[in-house]
Parts: C-alpha cells; sequence; structure tokens
C-alpha cells in the first residue's frame, strides 16, 4: 500500500474556493481504481491549511491518478490559489491486521 500525504496554505481569501475543489478532487479519486482512501481535511491550527491523506493499493495505481487529466488540472488550478503548496510524501507500507 502506498500512503500519500501532502498540504497547501491557501492565499487569503481563496480558502472556500480551494476547499470546494479539494473536496470534489477527493470524490472523484475515490472512485478511481486502487484508491483505499483519499480525504481531505482542514488544520485545526491555520484554517487555511488543507492537509491531505490518501491511501493506494500500489504505485501503478497511483501514478496512473497522477495521469488523470482532472487530477492534472486540480493540481495547476490549486497552484493559483496557494501561498505555499507541500511536497507530495510518499510511503509504502504493510497493513498489519490483529
Amino acid at each position: 500500500m502506498i500512503i500519500v500525504t501532502g498540504s497547501f496554505i491557501a492565499k487569503e481569501g481563496q480558502i472556500e474556493t480551494a476547499l470546494e475543489l479539494s473536496l470534489a478532487h477527493v470524490a472523484r479519486s475515490r472512485l478511481e481504481q486502487g484508491c483505499l482512501l483519499h480525504s481531505v481535511h482542514v488544520d485545526a491550527e491555520n484554517p487555511n491549511r488543507l492537509v491531505f491523506l490518501e491511501e493506494w493499493d500500489n504505485m501503478a495505481m497511483l501514478k496512473a491518478h497522477f495521469k488523470v487529466p482532472e487530477s492534472v488540472a486540480f493540481v495547476s488550478r490549486i497552484a493559483e490559489l496557494a501561498d505555499f503548496v507541500e511536497p507530495l510524501n510518499l510511503f509504502d507500507a504493510t497493513r498489519l491486521n490483529g
């Protein structure tokens, strides 16, 4: 399983638009093959920061997600609305059942 984390800080006055776009992106991404979890959260300490947490079945499926035209458009639009975009963190993980 691949775990992805990332975040961005929206420009002043842009958080509502950024959150609306992010929620649509999350909902769309959840329908993609291999998506186990895709969520966005408002940072409790900085309400202009949105944090993403994703789980994907494998790297090939995550790479396919990155190539979806809507994902590319989302990243581009968020870059316009953000003061700062954190680089994505990718973790290869094994789920412990027990």
